[in-house]
């Protein structure tokens, strides 16, 4: 699929000429393929690059084509159960026309980052993509690190793995978010060395040191984010296996308690009880023995209290006594 834009009054427009400067190719075919090789003068390689997901961003500059290989964050849905990925974008600007790659349909015209005064020129457009790409990766870590906290408070109170492997996930993202952010910024250290030798004007130039500064600034957000979560991964599990462990320390005691209890029924609920009561009322009988039995029962929870009771501070005294 191809869409075509056009600048006007210092934005961009939808333009239905095949003359027009701003060309978006959505997953092109392979007609589309043809165009992209015969008039932007790129390589069946490169392009090929540009809708590879496992494609490391890159940059190329030869004579007046810039060919320039892009990670970008990759449109985030409920279905990936908490699975943040990255994908390519091909960006090939080649004297008057911008020829756009993607994998998926996205918005190209600046709509939450910094946006330019003036899109006035190809560069200009190109330079904004990029600035909207880091903001989506800044907004994507600040749902990362809602996520992870609702997660966690979920975590605290876990029986189960689910949980556990969501913020895996997490932490996985986190990983290839950093590497993508860190190649990027490869790419734009390269792009300021050109325009610096080339002789861009001076708004160029600071544009571009601005992108440098708030795409490195990304890169150690979502390298702390990581570092972070890697840290705490194994503990987060020492506490799903504590919850899953204090939970059968719990239905252990209720069987431990109920133990006598199921046995003295089970005897006395037979014939002999009737026999051992001789004369008595059964009004009164059975009331007695569920008594006894409620009593039997309380002491026995309550020994298992108190054993528990010692054991832990006989833990903590001799935790109290290990050398430093």
């Amino acid at each position: 699929m191809v869409k075509r834009f056009q600048l006007l009054d210092s934005s961009l427009v939808p333009s239905e000429s095949a003359d027009s400067p701003i060309l978006v190719f959505v997953n092109p075919d392979a007609s589309e393929k043809n165009i992209l090789l015969n008039s932007f003068s790129i390589d069946e390689h490169t392009l090929l690059s540009a809708l590879d997901p496992d494609e490391v961003s890159r940059i190329e500059i030869y004579d007046d084509v810039l060919s320039l290989i892009w990670k970008r964050p990759m449109n985030y849905s409920g279905k990936d159960n908490f699975y943040f990925n990255v994908a390519s974008i091909g960006l090939f600007l080649v004297k008057d026309r911008l020829a756009i790659v993607l994998t998926e349909e996205i918005s190209i015209a600046p709509t939450g980052a910094r946006k330019l005064h003036r899109l006035d020129s190809l560069l200009n457009v190109l330079l904004a993509i990029l600035y909207e790409t880091i903001y989506h990766y800044l907004e994507h870590l600040k749902v990362i690190k809602m996520i992870s906290r609702d997660l966690q408070q979920k975590i605290n109170t876990a029986m189960e793995n689910k949980h556990l492997i969501q913020m895996f996930n997490l932490s996985e993202s986190l990983v290839y978010y950093a590497n993508a952010i860190n190649g990027n910024n490869a790419v734009l250290t390269r792009l300021r060395s050109h325009a610096e030798k080339v002789g861009f004007a001076p708004q160029i130039l600071d544009l571009l040191d601005d992108l440098i500064i708030e795409n490195n600034q990304c890169f150690r957000q979502a390298e702390i984010y990581s570092t972070v979560f890697s840290g705490l991964m194994d503990a987060r599990g020492t506490l799903v296996n504590n919850n899953m462990n204090v939970l059968l320390k719990n239905l252990t005691i209720i069987n431990v308690v109920f133990l006598p209890l199921n046995l003295i029924a089970g005897i006395f609920g037979m014939s002999e009880f009737s026999m051992m009561t001789g004369g008595m009322d059964w009004r009164i009988s059975y009331p007695l023995f569920f008594i006894a039995i409620l009593v039997i029962g309380w002491l026995t929870a309550f020994y298992l209290g108190k054993l528990n009771f010692a054991n832990n501070k006989l833990l903590r005294r001799k935790r109290n006594q290990r050398p430093p």
